[in-house]
This record gives structure tokens, C-alpha cells and sequence, in this order.
């Protein structure tokens, strides 16, 4: 499989076609422009063989109602970003992610995480259980902690 890829990378070079990594963060950034959080737009994509498993955006579960229709708690709260993530009502991109997958009876295990945004270290826990062995971020979010299980539990983490 390497072989392939690496055949792919360069071809990608050449021809103008996006790299893998690219094309999924591309879709991702169009995930994202679904999500109802009315502090950050956040997309994620499950990815194994080339095959989008699923995918998920930040905001309110199912049939709830979201911030946009009711405002942000975080925001009434005076609540920096990164602190209490549990104070929301929102689920993170990677949750729905994992869930919609759970969902549906499709493993995520030996999967990709395409992702906006690095994750949080809720999410980060979520993905290692999960047994998702690769992150993409595209965006510029840090937690430190997170960072750390993840290089930890030795998941591959690549910034774009």
C-alpha cells in the first residue's frame, strides 16, 4: 500500500490532483460549514482505505435545539475556549463522528481522523478507545493534554 501512495503523492504533484490528505481535509472544511456552534466551525471525517466511514460537525444532538436558535451557554457563561467542555450543548465534530459511525455499525478501528481542528482531550480519549490510528488537523486549536495522550497512545498526529 505504500508503494500506491507514494505513487499517488507524486502523481498528485503533477497532474494538479489534490493529495489525499488534502482532498479529505477539503471536504472536512465543507463538513464544517454545517455546524451550529456559534463560536467555531469544526469538521471531521472518519477515512479507512480512502473511504469516508462518516462524518460530523459541532452542535446540539439530534432534534435539539441549537445555538443559533437559542444562543450560546459558553458565551452567557463567560466561558474561555478550551475550559469546561462539558458546560455546551454541543457535541464536538469527532463525537458525531464516532457516533454517527457507532450508529450505523461501521468500526472505526485502523481509521484516519480528518479534522479542522486539532482535538480536544474529550475527543482525544474518545479517538484512542476508538482505535482511530491517525490524525489529520488542518487548523490551529491546541491542547496540550490532548497532544500528550495522543503521543502517548502513539497515534500519528499530522498538522497542515
Amino acid at each position: 500500500m505504500k508503494g500506491i501512495e507514494q505513487r499517488e503523492q507524486r502523481s498528485s504533484e503533477t497532474d494538479g490532483r489534490p493529495a489525499w490528505d488534502d482532498y479529505f481535509l477539503d471536504i472536512v472544511g465543507l463538513v464544517a460549514k454545517r455546524a451550529t456552534c456559534l463560536r467555531r466551525r469544526v469538521g471531521a471525517a472518519l477515512v479507512r482505505d480512502r473511504r469516508i466511514l462518516a462524518t460530523g460537525y459541532n452542535g446540539a444532538p439530534s432534534g435539539l435545539r441549537h445555538c443559533l436558535e437559542i444562543g450560546c451557554l459558553r458565551e452567557q457563561n463567560h466561558i474561555p475556549s478550551g475550559e469546561r467542555h462539558e458546560l455546551c450543548r454541543g457535541l464536538h465534530a469527532e463525537q458525531n463522528a464516532i457516533i454517527q459511525a457507532a450508529l450505523h455499525g461501521v468500526s472505526v478501528k485502523g481509521a484516519t481522523l480528518y479534522c479542522t481542528n486539532h482535538p480536544c482531550i474529550i475527543c482525544a480519549k474518545m479517538i484512542i478507545n476508538a482505535g482511530i490510528v491517525r490524525i489529520v488537523v488542518g487548523g490551529d486549536y491546541r491542547d496540550s493534554l490532548a497532544e500528550e495522550m495522543l503521543t502517548e497512545a502513539k497515534i500519528e498526529v499530522i498538522r497542515q
